[in-house]
């Protein structure tokens, strides 16, 4: 199956930015919908942003107005821009191909908000 890699964590300040990147090298067909999940320490994993196959982006509520995912449907390149980090984002975190389970995903890339 397709092997996605994702880049762009690292460690920053409360209210800082980054931007997350997950690609697909070398797959040839079209991904029709992908998400990002994490998993803080001590936490559950938990989606927080996804993109159907209809290109319909949903956010869990703890990201949403500050997080924002698109989608390169040409180079089957996800992103995650990251505003507004609070130290509760500290997580690794994960694409997927998909967004109903965590069976295809990357290797993730750590985040860590102090």
């Amino acid at each position: 199956d397709v092997q996605l890699v994702e880049s762009g964590g690292g460690s920053v300040q409360s209210g800082d930015s980054l931007t997350l990147l997950c690609s697909a090298p070398g797959y040839r067909y079209r991904i029709v919908s992908m998400a990002w999940f994490r998993q803080g320490p001590g936490q559950y994993r938990e989606g927080i942003a996804a993109v159907d196959e209809d290109n319909t982006i949903t956010y869990k509520d703890s990201v949403k107005g500050r997080f924002i995912i698109t989608k390169d449907n040409a180079k089957n390149t996800l992103y995650l821009q990251l505003n507004s980090l609070k130290t509760a984002d500290t997580a690794m975190y994960y694409c997927t191909k998909g967004y109903k389970d965590f069976t295809v995903r990357g290797q993730g890339t750590q985040v860590t908000v102090s």
